[in-house]
């Protein structure tokens, strides 16, 4: 089941999302996200976070963000998505996303970007899946587990 997540649900969500922080170089965050910050990211949110909801727990979310603050950047959003390690290769990525885009509809949108740590085949065949194209690749833009890591932008117009 795919639903709206509330701040109920911060704790789990941390719990997916800080693997990658702590494990990967997919977030770029270092340090893992406290439960509070978690909420507060969650009750600021203007745009939708969706939950994916497996046997009654969260196994995976995605949701969008403003992708720059100047006005002229207001019709393009940032779109993301976590799914717990225990749930991975089961579609449901996809179906967060399908959602997401959905859920996007009533927005208005013109473009939306995937920013993806690179490599990171799983996460550039499900944007493409989903109608993304490359529009950018940046060397060496990020530094984590003390190594150079290169992000690539996917696009995909409305």
């Amino acid at each position: 089941m795919i639903r709206a997540v509330d701040r109920n649900d911060a704790e789990t969500l941390c719990n997916i999302y800080n693997y990658y922080v702590e494990n990967t170089a997919i977030s770029f965050e270092q340090q893992p996200v406290s439960v509070p910050k978690m909420q507060k990211r969650i009750e600021k949110a203007t745009l939708p976070w969706l939950v994916y909801e497996k046997d009654k727990t969260a196994v995976g979310y995605a949701y969008a963000s403003q992708w720059k603050a100047r006005s002229a950047y207001r019709y393009t959003l940032e779109v993301t998505a976590y799914v717990s390690q225990t749930a991975v290769k089961q579609q449901i990525g996809t179906q967060l996303y399908e959602a997401l885009l959905l859920a996007l509809n009533d927005f208005p949108v013109h473009a939306l970007i995937g920013v993806i740590a690179l490599p990171n085949a799983a996460s550039i065949a499900l944007h493409e899946k989903l109608g993304f194209t490359k529009a950018a690749h940046f060397q060496e833009v990020g530094w984590k587990f003390n190594r150079w890591i290169d992000v690539g932008y996917w696009i995909r117009i409305s």
